[in-house]
Formats: C-alpha cells, sequence, structure tokens
C-alpha cells in the first residue's frame, strides 16, 4: 500500500475521532488541530531503520505550528530518545509500536533542572518531556522497550537503563490507550508534574530490574484509572523524591500485579502524600504487599482514603509504616526531619492466599501513627505458626518492607505505636492452626475494636494481645462463630 495513502487515512480517522469526540461534549466550542504522520518526515516502519530524527523533526512542526498530533501509522518503528514539545500529541494507530533501540548512545542523558533523589538513577528515556505544556501519547499501539537487551554491571546500576517514559514538571498531560511492554527501567515516571490523566493504558514489563508501572513521584492533580498493569516491580507508586509532595491523586478501577508491591505510597517520602484516594482496584499474584502506605524519610502523610480492593495470591494484604530512615533527596540537603502519618481510611478489602508474616501497622517510639481506620476488613492466611513469636525489633532505619520485622506476633495485624486505631467489622482467618493472636496491639493508645469475627483451629489462649495500651474499647467479638469475652 502506497505509504502516502497509509497516512492520509490514519489523519483521516484521527479526524473523525476527535470530532466524535467533540460531538459528545454539551458545550459548543471551536477547535483548530494539525495532524501529521511521521512518514512525512522518512521513518520507515520495518524494525530495522532508526527513526528517531524523522519522529523528532515531526514533533518539532507540530509544536512549531501551534500543536495537534503526531501520527505513528501501522508498522515498527526503531527509535532511541524523542523528546515530546508544548501542545503535541504523539498518536499511536491500531497496529503501530514504537520500538527502543538498544544502543546507549541512541539515549542521550536528559539531565532535569528539577532535583530528586532520582538523581541517582538513569537520566535517559526512550520518550521525554521536560517543562512541557498540554502534551500526550495515545491511541492503540504499542510502545516496547526491549528492556531485557539491557545488561547492566555494578559500576553502571541504574545508569544504564532507559525509562520508557520520563516527563518532569511538565503540565496537562494525557496519557491513554496505549500498551506498554519490557521497559528497561521503570515504565512511565512522572516528576513534579501537574493536571495529569492516565486511562486505559497496559503495562507488561517483568524483563530486567526496577520494572515498576507507573511512578508518580512529586506531583498534583494526577488521575489513573481503567489501567491493568503487570510489572517486575510495585505496579502504582506514589514516591516523593523532592521536597514537593504527591498531592491530590485518585487511583481506580485498576487491575494489578506485581513481583513486588501492588500499590504502594514511598519508600521515599521526603514531600510526603496529602489527600489521596484510591478504590475499585483488582489485585492478583503480588509478591510482596497489596497495599502499603510508608513515611520513612520525613514529609506528611495525611487524608488517605483507600476502599474497594479485592486482592488473591497477595503475600501481605497491608502493610503500613512511619519509620526514620531519614535519607536526604539530594546530596546537599541536610537528613529530613521525623515525618508524620495520619487520617487514614482503608475500608471494603478483601484478601486470600496470605502467607504467616501477618500484616504490620506500625511507627516507632514517640513517633504514633494517628487516627487509622480499617473498617470492613476480610483477609484469608493460608500459612500458619504453631509457636508463639517475640515482639520485634524497632528497625527505625531499615528498608521498608512487610518482611522488615520477620514473622509478627499476629497472624492477622501486628500493631504498634498507634494514636486513636479504630478496627470495624473486622474478618480474619487462618487456614491452617496457628497459635498466635490474630491482633497483637503493643503501645497503642485508645483502640477501639467492635464486630470482630476469628476463625482459627486454635481454641485456647487470646484471640486478642495488648501489651501498654490505654483506653481499650472492645465489643462484639467471635471465635470460629463463638462468642468471645470483650473485657480486657
Amino acid at each position: 500500500m502506497n505509504k502516502y495513502f497509509v497516512e492520509f487515512l490514519c489523519i483521516l480517522s484521527l479526524t473523525f475521532t476527535t470530532f466524535a469526540q467533540i460531538e459528545k461534549k454539551d458545550e459548543p466550542f471551536i477547535v483548530e488541530h494539525f495532524a501529521i504522520s511521521i512518514l512525512k518526515f522518512g521513518a520507515v516502519g520495518d524494525g530495522k531503520t532508526v527513526c528517531t530524527q524523522s519522529i523528532q523533526k515531526a514533533i518539532d512542526t507540530v509544536s512549531e505550528q501551534g500543536g495537534g498530533f503526531v501520527v505513528v501509522p501501522p508498522g515498527i518503528f526503531l527509535t532511541g530518545t524523542i523528546v515530546l514539545k508544548n501542545d503535541v500529541i504523539l498518536y499511536l494507530s491500531p497496529g503501530s509500536m514504537l520500538i527502543s533501540s538498544t544502543k546507549i548512545d541512541d539515549f542521550p542523558e536528559m539531565i532535569p533542572s528539577y532535583r530528586s533523589y532520582t538523581d541517582n538513577y538513569s537520566q535517559r528515556a526512550l520518550i521525554y518531556a521536560e517543562n512541557q505544556k498540554n502534551i500526550g501519547i495515545v491511541g492503540y499501539g504499542k510502545i516496547h522497550g526491549q528492556g531485557e537487551l539491557f545488561k547492566e554491571d555494578e559500576n553502571r546500576k541504574y545508569k544504564f537503563r532507559p525509562y520508557l517514559i520520563r516527563l518532569v514538571e511538565c503540565k496537562e498531560i494525557n496519557l491513554e490507550g496505549v500498551t506498554y511492554e519490557n521497559g528497561a527501567m521503570w515504565t512511565i515516571h512522572l516528576l513534579a508534574c501537574e493536571n495529569v490523566r492516565c486511562s486505559n493504558i497496559r503495562i507488561y514489563s517483568r524483563c530486567n530490574h526496577n520494572n515498576d508501572g507507573i511512578d508518580i513521584d512529586s506531583c498534583e492533580n494526577v488521575a489513573v484509572s481503567d489501567c491493568h498493569i503487570v510489572s517486575g516491580d510495585d505496579s502504582i507508586v506514589l514516591k516523593s523524591t523532592s521536597p514537593k509532595p504527591c498531592r491530590n491523586i485518585t487511583i481506580t478501577n485498576c487491575i494489578l500485579s506485581s513481583l513486588c508491591n501492588a500499590l504502594k505510597m514511598g519508600t521515599e517520602s521526603n514531600g510526603g502524600f496529602q489527600n489521596i484516594s484510591i478504590s475499585n482496584c483488582t489485585i492478583y499474584d503480588t509478591h510482596l504487599s497489596g497495599l502499603t502506605i510508608q513515611t520513612v524519610d520525613g514529609g506528611t502523610t495525611e487524608n488517605i482514603v483507600i476502599n474497594n480492593i479485592s486482592m488473591q495470591n497477595v503475600r501481605c494484604p497491608i502493610f503500613i509504616r512511619l519509620g526514620n530512615r531519614a535519607r536526604p533527596c539530594c546530596p546537599d540537603q541536610p537528613a529530613p526531619g521525623m515525618g508524620t502519618m495520619k487520617r487514614i481510611i482503608i475500608s471494603n478489602i478483601v484478601g486470600t492466599g496470605a502467607d504467616s508474616t501477618g500484616c504490620a501497622i506500625s511507627g516507632i517510639p514517640g513517633h504514633d501513627i494517628e487516627e487509622i481506620t480499617l473498617r470492613n476488613i476480610n483477609l484469608s492466611f493460608k500459612e500458619g505458626i504453631e509457636k508463639p513469636i517475640d515482639i520485634p525489633q524497632e528497625n527505625e532505619q531499615s528498608y521498608p518492607e512487610y518482611k522488615m520485622f520477620g514473622t509478627l506476633p499476629a497472624y492477622g495485624f501486628f500493631i504498634r505505636h498507634v494514636k486513636g486505631i479504630f478496627l470495624e467489622n473486622i474478618n480474619l482467618r487462618s487456614e491452617q492452626k496457628d497459635n498466635r493472636p490474630a491482633i497483637f496491639l503493643t503501645d497503642v493508645k485508645t483502640p477501639i475494636i467492635t464486630h470482630l469475627y476469628l476463625f482459627n483451629e486454635r481454641e485456647t489462649g487470646k484471640s486478642i494481645t495488648f501489651d501498654n495500651c490505654s483506653n481499650i474499647n472492645v465489643k462484639e467479638m467471635y471465635l470460629n462463630g463463638m462468642p468471645q469475652q470483650t473485657h480486657f
């Protein structure tokens, strides 16, 4: 088929799609847009010809013309780093693929002016933008990173492997519809960006180290929805690798599977996390935690609402940690002060297949997690421990992960250094005999527990253990269907 005819069909299809979307809106407005195919600038979709310059020329031209669409038609287009510019939407047509070059010289280091702890990581990316506005990557095609071919040694750890997408200090971003495969590093890194919509994308990346799905880092006003992510590292992770917090973030209707954590806040927390809503997500076959909230490098974590999460074959359903690793975000910065964590609501959680470790909710001495609610939680643990477990060390400065304390002294929840926790309608089941209590609380102020349902072959001993706790309020507790005493 003549390449110019293909170009015409792509642009015509894109134009009809654009105006069809416009007609759905109620309010009248005028639209002007400009669309051009990368074929016009010499790109060849044979999977062998390096098309970096052709694609970049198309982006530059559209931006200079006032903005519009750069169209990737059907075909396989090999490329190194391309840089998005103001008012440019990269549109991947059905049957199109951008495939990463494997030559490191095709990925020059793009060092942003915005400083963060990611200065220690790779400064290379397949698609990059900095301080740009009204940009996007949309369509029905694929972006393939060939990440398995990027080998590294100890001297070049992180530095050698490019992100698939890295956007720094950009505004008005739309990522929609595209499938991302086999990145060499994180798949999508959004650093200090504002007003981002990420919807209906697919990520399949388990080919190298650090294969995160979406990293939302020191960003504001971000909506992630309807994504399916199968990742080698964390699937969706909020970070604040700079003093700027992650703020006003919604994540909903996503399907996640991870060899690490599925939904995570941290590990880097210098700026903290504020006003976060996560809902209606399904998590499966995840090797660490389904849900992780942690603040270990300073920062304020507050106003977190998580609702309607279903987990299957997740080793630890819930892990919450306030620690004091105190790692600076930048070399010239002092160690951060102690962070805070408060006002967290987690509700309507179902999880099966958890291991024998248990779920930890732990601050550190003198620094409590405050005002936390767990409501309508139903968890099943497939493994059991028949011997008592001692209270673990504090490990204030350790890397935060659900196994950091070892096997916990409760098969359900180990809760430590918390002020004001409300547990309502909690259903915990041990599928194997477990002689640990379901819940172990130590240094907890004002715990309120109501409607607790426990299922365990063990018939003797305490179902809840309190150690150095105050203002305890427990009512409506059942073990294997039988009412239990609620006076402690």
